[in-house]
């Protein structure tokens, strides 16, 4: 069930904020948990018991490490459920992957090839597979003690604004929050998160999907249909596609959490107006950056290893990164070049760039994003290379943009560099002090203008029958 869903949006989020709010304070917590599964086994009800019973096994060993004394048995322990936890994840997400890789091997020196596994992929693996480890490891370094009752780990792991989307919260960042948050109806509050829900849908909605259409369409062609112009396009309309399509979802995300008292850390802060890749990957997906930083790039030694080790675990953390994203090789490929901008910035780069000015640096930097969007984006590697050589072959045919399209591009890269202008936060931001009328008058243009769109939401969508048959 997506959040931008026709569904979502009239039924489950006013049916669910209703009850909640009319519920005494000792069972909000329990609904969320059932509202939640609710939410899963609607996408994904297959899966649901794997992710019961992951829940289980990682309350359960929590409570190990947590009672054990001996250092050597909390480590093993810890081993144990960090094997457990990656291991699901392998298996569904990756199994495929490399069992086609190794048929691809075994092909070509002549041997028999294996059979390919028909493997569903559980909705959101990603996020509480690292979700379940945040827990795990924290509680293992002491950071915060596990819950006492499972109800509220399940509260935590089930929470439906970062289920299967993000941002990635970690335990220690809302362990308190869970009973210790205020659960009573407060009304600047719930319109402040409505306000920001209301800003993710219409990012999502009215930008990343117009957008996304024509990239899609662009991205379809093959090699000899693309010229110079119309390869940047596809790039471009990618490039903010992929931003307002995930910024969307983390504000629609901060937004519901907001509604309910959780306050959830910013994942994004303007990223096109980085001047350097280390500084996009301050204001891109914060939270995955900040987990992969204090899971994996510290334990591996942080800045305090010798430079050519730390270039190495630089690249090896981005390389993870790209293939955290999904199974491709465009997804290694993509951490990888990532991974590589981030050593030579350390290396020399950054003196480099630091004499050219702000703006000559933040175009230097948006051009590397760019290229790397291609990467990402691209089906195989076959077909990154060829779009890249068309995005620099200097031919050019007749290429038609609408002027939809155009018009909404054109608002997505003011969003985007707007505070190199300007001091002004309007979409990433948790300190907007906005008044009660304010919100709601913000709210209901951006509500208007989000039912009003052409072609995103038809009125056959508003028809409330259409989910009943009678």
């Amino acid at each position: 069930m997506l959040f931008s869903s026709t569904f979502f949006l009239i039924y489950f989020l006013p049916v669910f904020f209703t009850i909640y709010f009319l519920l005494p304070n000792f069972l909000k917590n329990y609904f969320i948990v059932f509202s939640s599964l609710v939410f899963y086994i609607w996408g994904a009800p297959q899966f649901v018991f794997v992710l019961l019973a992951t829940i289980i096994f990682n309350f359960g060993f929590a409570h190990l490490i947590f009672r054990e004394h001996k250092k050597r048995n909390k480590l093993i322990f810890l081993v144990f459920s960090v094997i457990i936890n990656l291991s699901l994840l392998l298996y569904f997400k990756y199994a495929n992957f490399f069992i086609e890789n190794i048929n691809v091997m075994l092909s070509s020196l002549g041997m028999n090839t294996f059979h390919v596994l028909k493997i569903a992929l559980p909705i959101g693996i990603s996020f509480f597979t690292f979700h379940q480890l945040s827990f795990i490891i924290d509680v293992y370094r002491g950071v915060k003690p596990p819950m006492n009752k499972i109800s509220d780990y399940a509260l935590y792991i089930l929470l439906f604004p970062q289920l299967i989307a993000g941002p990635i919260i970690r335990y220690n960042e809302i362990s308190d929050q869970i009973e210790g948050r205020d659960k009573k109806f407060k009304v600047d509050e719930v319109l402040f998160g409505f306000l920001r829900f209301s800003i993710g849908l219409a990012k999502k909605v009215l930008i990343a999907n117009v957008l996304g259409k024509e990239a899609d369409r662009i991205f379809s062609l093959q090699a000899s249909e693309l010229d110079f112009i119309l390869s940047w396009m596809g790039a471009i309309t990618y490039t903010f596609q992929i931003y307002f399509d995930f910024s969307g979802y983390s504000d629609m995300a901060i937004g519901l959490a907001r509604m309910m008292g959780f306050v959830f850390p910013e994942n994004f802060n303007h990223p096109y107006i980085a001047q350097s890749v280390t500084d996009f990957w301050r204001r891109w997906h914060i939270s995955l950056s900040r987990w992969m930083r204090d899971y994996l790039y510290i334990p591996l030694g942080g800045n305090k290893v010798p430079n050519g080790r730390l270039y190495f675990n630089l690249w090896i953390v981005f390389i993870i990164s790209g293939f955290w994203h999904g199974a491709e090789w465009t997804f290694i490929l993509w951490g990888a070049y990532h991974g590589f901008f981030l050593a030579i910035e350390r290396l020399f780069l950054l003196k480099i760039t630091s004499k050219i000015g702000v703006f000559t640096r933040v175009l230097f930097t948006f051009f590397t994003i760019v290229i790397g969007w291609v990467i990402f984006r691209s089906q195989d590697i076959s077909q990154a290379f060829s779009f890249l050589n068309n995005m620099f072959s200097l031919t050019i045919k007749d290429s038609f943009f609408s002027n939809h399209l155009l018009i909404v591009l054109l608002i997505a890269i003011v969003l985007s560099i707007m505070p190199l202008f300007s001091k002004i936060r309007i979409f990433e931001t948790s300190t907007l002090n906005y008044s009660i009328l304010k919100t709601l008058f913000i709210s209901s243009v951006i509500i208007t203008c989000l039912m009003l769109s052409i072609g995103e939401l038809t009125a056959s969508d508003f028809n409330p029958f259409i989910y009943f048959k009678f």
